[in-house]
């Protein structure tokens, strides 16, 4: 099978062109570095995204608190993040950083907050 892919591991960008069977990566073309190989397998085999969405907030100026997870969850698990951080809400005060959901979905990774609010005057 093939795939194109755009490896973003670093700036270059590279437009890679992966071959590869049901177990293994066969070739990979087209990167400028070798982080593109590493970077073809993970996303053939075991895609991982960081996930940033919106919680509920109360008692601040704005009504949804940007967050994001501490580090990349599997791909096929996104949607779901997605929709337990909507089921969530939190109050004013909340600093940057402070987690929001503990072990996301038994991943081990945490919801946090991207910025600090204030409780409202």
């Amino acid at each position: 099978m093939k795939k194109d892919l755009t490896c973003i591991t670093c700036p270059m960008g590279c437009t890679l062109e992966v071959t590869y069977d049901k177990k293994h990566v066969i070739s990979v073309t087209g990167n400028q570095c070798k982080r593109g190989e590493t970077y073809a397998e993970n996303e053939i085999f075991h895609p991982m995204r960081t996930v940033t969405t919106t919680v509920r907030i109360s008692g601040a100026d704005v009504p949804l608190l940007s967050v994001k997870t501490e580090k990349t969850v599997p791909k096929k698990l996104c949607s779901r993040v997605v929709k337990l951080a909507s089921a969530v809400s939190v109050k004013a005060p909340v600093s940057a950083g402070d987690i929001v959901i503990k072990n996301l979905l038994d991943t081990g990774v945490n919801l946090v907050a991207t910025r600090s609010l204030n409780r409202s005057s």
